[in-house]
């Protein structure tokens, strides 16, 4: 049998002192170079096992503010005798603004105060002709086509086949949204569409309530910061933010404090990298 030789203890302790001279010398320089900067932990939703997952639908899964955008243009268009296009535009948000408790979000409310901020920045004198093309703007805009965005039908898809259920959570006119979501030939992937008056913290619950979940079981997709994706953080959730081109400017927010239930990604279709 081959003698053990002995063991140089002297080598050994010389060896533990540099690499612990290494590692503190490496901290050291960690610690330096992200001095004032707090460092953001990787969110790998892909650990997650989500009960339901949920989907906006104006401007994540269809179109929807382009159109209301270029409704609002042909109005201040109507309008242009008595106000410049910009003031015109102030006028109808301020108008929106004070009536949306009242009339909630869609496109009927939307031409109600198209109506009223007519009416009002005119001193009522804005013609019964003019009145009656400004109805028939509201009811063009309530027949739409439904377009749907890139590779939303193949996200779809893909995680209804993983037996992942997904539902719609989304603000504005009930009959206008089953509308939308009955011509645009994916409520079949839908295991619940919620139409709701508003996206605050206790709609969610309510929502999540309905569904038997709890909010860190739950993760919502949206466009918007503001409706669907805060306040769902805030509640425990999960988000994941889709940006689109445009916003409407009552939706617009700054970006949330990096949390460990927030990501944001480019294009929809990024999601089946997720899951």
């Amino acid at each position: 049998m081959e003698k053990q030789k002995p063991v140089d203890h002297d080598f050994r302790q010389s060896f533990r002192n540099e690499f612990k001279r290494l590692f503190q010398k490496k901290l050291r320089l960690n610690r330096k170079k992200n001095k004032g900067f707090p460092q953001k932990q990787k969110t790998d939703m892909r650990e997650k096992d989500f009960r339901i997952i949920g989907f906006d639908a104006d401007d994540t899964l269809w179109v929807n503010e382009p159109y209301f955008q270029d409704t609002e243009k042909q109005f201040c268009e109507l309008l242009a005798e008595f106000h410049p296009q910009g003031k015109t535009s102030e006028e109808l948000f301020k108008t929106e603004m004070q009536n949306l408790d009242l009339y909630g979000y869609g496109a009927k409310g939307f031409m109600l105060s198209m109506i009223e901020t007519a009416l009002r920045i005119s001193d009522n004198h804005v013609s019964q002709a003019t009145i009656s093309k400004i109805i028939n703007l509201g009811k063009d805009l309530l027949q739409k086509p439904v377009v749907l965005l890139d590779d939303v039908q193949q996200v779809l898809e893909c995680l209804h086949a993983k037996g992942i259920k997904l539902v719609v959570a989304t603000k504005g006119d009930l009959l206008d949204q089953e509308r939308k979501l009955r011509k645009s030939n994916i409520e079949q992937y839908f295991h619940h569409v919620e139409v709701m008056s508003d996206k605050k913290e206790s709609d969610y619950l309510k929502l999540l309530s309905r569904l038997e979940i709890e909010p860190e079981n739950f993760l919502m997709i949206g466009n918007s910061l503001k409706s669907d994706i805060i306040p769902v953080l805030n509640i425990g959730g999960f988000g994941i933010h889709v940006p689109y081109h445009t916003i409407w400017q009552h939706e617009k927010t700054e970006q949330p404090n990096h949390r460990d239930n927030f990501m944001e990604i480019a294009h929809i279709s990024e999601v089946l990298k997720i899951f």
